[in-house]
């Protein structure tokens, strides 16, 4: 079986970024994600189209197909008030605020006394992202999981 559309499957992944390995699923179960439904960026998902379970893949991954690249103008200063309910605020911390587009994690820039500049770029918005893929696993999505646009089970969606 190969990877395509409607097809739920499961790796582990190593994440680089400038030969740093940043993040690893290996200690754990595999992510899971419902092929075709955008349930991961496209530079990797287009990237695993025609391959099968055992196979190993690395790819590179520019930010344009992966957390997109950096727009300024998403830093924004607001009150300091607006953010009480995340506790002391430093620099580098990621906090939920409400927007017209619903609720976004940004991440804290600096912190004034009555102001707080937030980020609401992606963390890996403008990287170059290597992946090294591990496929474990492929088979067909259910109903469910179709409907629903995403995997559900060990690795993905829990309801």
């Amino acid at each position: 079986m190969t990877i395509e559309a409607g097809k739920v499957v499961q790796f582990h992944y190593d994440l680089f970024i400038n030969d740093q390995q940043i993040e690893s699923s290996r200690d754990g179960e595999p992510m899971a994600y419902l092929h075709g439904a955008e349930n991961i960026i496209s530079g990797l998902e287009n990237a695993l189209v025609g391959h099968q379970a055992g196979d190993h893949v690395e790819v590179t991954v520019a930010p344009e197909h992966g957390y997109g690249l950096r727009e300024e103008n998403r830093i924004q200063r607001v009150p300091a008030k607006y953010l009480k309910h995340a506790g002391k605020l430093k620099p580098g911390m990621r906090v939920q605020v409400s927007t017209d587009q619903g609720p976004r994690l940004v991440t804290v820039v600096k912190v004034g006394l009555k102001a707080v500049d937030v980020d609401g770029n992606h963390p890996l918005a403008g990287e170059t992202l290597r992946f090294v893929v591990d496929i474990v696993d492929i088979r067909d999505a259910s109903a469910d999981e179709k409907a629903h646009g995403h995997a559900h089970g060990v690795g993905g969606h829990h309801h």
